[in-house]
């Protein structure tokens, strides 16, 4: 996996910074991210973002996609359109959007940006609706994932 945006260990540019919880210049724009290498396998990918070191006891999910097709190798930065089925399952703020890094003042975070090939064509299929979160969506996929590539991404303040 690769992005435009942001490199593997690298910083994210102001665009992914949120403007919604109030870092200035934050635009809440979802990064741009490409991925090769899926198996055959694969017939649905989801991509998400995630801070381990949120100051919460579990974390914060930013941004889950899922359902994207297998053909899909690509998705732009701030995309508005998803492709075929795709759709955001709401987001730790309970937001069907990417929300972007907001990390406590003087606070350095962690997140990580990832794309997970599975093995079935639709979460639907595990019985995940739209009121599901990313952490049960997690759970529920974790046994059909037949590949994975992660980008970390710091967030700053």
């Amino acid at each position: 996996m690769t992005s435009t945006d942001v490199v593997d260990g690298g910083d994210f540019a102001p665009a992914q910074y949120s403007g919604l919880f109030g870092v200035p210049g934050g635009e809440d724009r979802s990064p741009q991210l490409q991925w090769t290498g899926a198996p055959e396998t694969a017939k649905s990918f989801v991509v998400s973002v995630y801070d381990p070191e949120a100051p919460t006891p579990s974390g914060f999910w930013h941004w889950m996609v899922v359902d994207i097709p297998a053909g899909t190798s690509e998705l732009p930065s701030g995309i508005t359109e998803l492709p075929g089925n795709a759709w955001t399952v709401k987001n730790d703020a309970r937001a069907a959007q990417f929300i972007g890094s907001a990390p406590p003042a003087g606070a350095v975070d962690h997140y990580a940006i990832s794309v997970q090939a599975l093995d079935i064509a639709s979460v639907t299929e595990l019985g995940i609706d739209a009121e599901a979160t990313p952490a049960f969506v997690s759970f529920n996929i974790l046994s059909h994932v037949v590949a994975r590539g992660v980008i970390t991404a710091i967030g700053r303040q």
